[in-house]
C-alpha cells in the first residue's frame, strides 16, 4: 500500500502543476467515503483486538472430519466474512489461522493452494456488499443507487463465485483426518466493548443506506474508541485513507483537463467493464475505481469491472498482498510456487467470469 500511496501523491503533485491549487480542490475530496471507511476500519480493528473473528473460526473448525471439510470452512470463512468485515480484514484474520490449522493437521503441502483460494474467496465475497471493499464503498456512494439495487447487481456474480470456489475444492483430493485439536482462542474479556463496536457498525450500515450523516457516525466512533480502547486507533490503515485523498486530487485535476477527459471517455465508452479489469491489473482495482469514476456515469459496469479486476495479477487487489506477506513470512521457500499458483488460479477465475458474461450476452 505504501507504493500505491506514493504513486497517488506523486500524481497529485504533478497534476497540481497543470491545475494550480484553488478552492475547487475541496470539492475533489469525497469526505463521505473517507469518513465511513475510517469508521468501518476502526470497528473491524476493535473487534479483531477483542478476538471475535478468531474465536468464531476456532469453534467452527473443530467440527471437521476430513481435508475437504477443512478447506471448505477455511475458504468460505473468508468468502462470507469479507462481505461484512472487508476483504483485507478477512485475510488478516483467517490466513494466519489457516496456516496454523494446516500445520497442526500435518498438511503443509496444502497451505499454498488453500491460502490462494482464501485470497480469491475474500476478493470475490467482498464484492457482494457496499462495505465489502473500498472501491465498492466509494462507487456505491458515488452512484447514489439503493442498497437493494446493489445487491441485485452483484448477486449473480457472487453466486457464480461461490459455485466456482466450491467446484475447485470438491475437485481436490479428500483426506480423512484424525482428531484435530485446535488451540481455543482466549475468551472475550470485554463483551461490553463488542456491544459498543456492534452498535457503531449498525450506525455505519445506516450511513451506507443514507439514513444517517457520516459526521454523526464519525463523532460517535472517535468518541467511543477514545473512551474504550485507544489502541484501536493504531490499527487503522491510514495509508489507505491518504491514498484515496491523493487519487481524489489527481482525478479532480485531470477532470479539468479537456484533452485527457476526451481521450479517456473515448476509451471507456462501451468498454467500461473491460477497461476497469485491464487497468486494475496495473494500478489495482481501488485506484482504478477512483480514476475511472471521474469519466463515466456507467456505475453498474464500473462496479462489476473493478470487482472482477481484483482477479489476475497480485497487485490487482491490494488485499492479495496481505496473504502473500503472511505466507512468505512463514514459508519463504514457497515464494515462487505461491506466485505461480496464485497467478494461474486468479487468471482462471477471471477467464471463467469473462466467458460466463460473454455467454449470457450472446444468448
Amino acid at each position: 500500500m505504501n507504493k500505491i500511496l506514493m504513486i497517488a501523491w506523486i500524481l497529485a503533485g504533478i497534476s497540481s502543476f497543470v491545475v494550480p491549487p484553488d478552492m475547487e480542490y475541496l470539492n475533489y475530496i469525497d469526505f463521505h467515503t473517507l469518513g465511513l471507511l475510517f469508521c468501518l476500519m476502526a470497528v473491524m480493528a476493535g473487534l479483531s483486538r477483542e478476538g471475535v473473528f478468531g474465536q468464531a473460526a476456532g469453534r467452527l473448525i473443530t467440527v471437521v472430519k476430513n481435508s475437504r471439510q477443512m478447506e471448505l470452512i477455511l475458504v468460505f470463512l473468508c468468502f462470507v466474512f469479507s462481505m461484512l468485515i472487508t476483504n483485507d480484514v478477512a485475510l488478516i484474520t483467517f490466513v494466519p489461522f489457516a496456516i496454523q490449522v494446516l500445520e497442526m493437521a500435518d498438511m503443509r503441502k496444502r497451505i499454498v493452494p488453500v491460502v490462494v483460494m482464501q485470497t480469491v474467496a475474500a476478493n470475490l465475497g467482498s464484492m457482494f456488499t457496499p462495505i465489502g471493499n473500498p472501491q465498492n464503498l466509494y462507487l456505491y456512494s458515488k452512484s447514489g443507487m439503493t442498497l437493494s439495487a446493489f445487491f441485485k447487481l452483484m448477486l449473480p456474480y457472487t453466486l457464480l463465485a461461490a459455485v466456482m470456489l466450491l467446484g475447485m475444492i470438491l475437485l481436490r483430493k479428500c483426506v480423512v483426518l484424525g482428531d484435530l485439536q485446535v488451540r481455543e482462542s482466549e475468551k472475550v474479556k470485554n463483551p461490553w466493548k463488542i456491544a459498543i463496536y456492534a452498535m457503531i457498525f449498525l450506525l455505519c450500515l445506516l450511513c451506507v443506506s443514507h439514513l444517517l450523516p457520516v459526521w454523526v457516525v464519525m463523532f460517535v466512533t472517535i468518541l467511543a474508541v477514545f473512551m474504550i480502547d485507544r489502541g484501536t486507533f493504531k490499527e487503522i490503515d491510514y495509508s489507505l485513507l491518504l491514498t484515496f485523498a491523493g487519487f481524489f486530487i489527481f482525478i479532480g485535476n485531470m477532470g479539468r483537463i479537456s484533452m485527457f477527459c476526451n481521450f479517456l471517455k473515448s476509451i471507456l465508452n462501451g468498454n467500461e467493464i473491460l477497461t476497469a479489469v485491464i487497468s486494475s491489473q496495473v494500478i489495482s482495482n481501488v485506484p482504478a475505481a477512483l480514476l475511472l469514476s471521474g469519466f463515466t456515469d456507467q456505475w453498474s459496469k464500473l462496479i462489476i469491472g473493478t470487482n472482477l479486476g481484483g482477479l489476475g495479477t497480485m497487485i490487482a487487489s491490494m488485499a492479495s498482498l496481505i496473504s502473500y506477506r503472511f505466507l512468505i513470512a512463514a514459508y519463504p521457500e514457497e515464494k515462487r510456487r505461491y506466485t505461480l499458483h496464485f497467478t494461474v488460479v486468479n487468471l482462471g477465475f477471471l477467464l471463467g467470469f469473462l466467458i460466463a458474461m460473454w455467454s449470457v450476452r450472446s444468448w
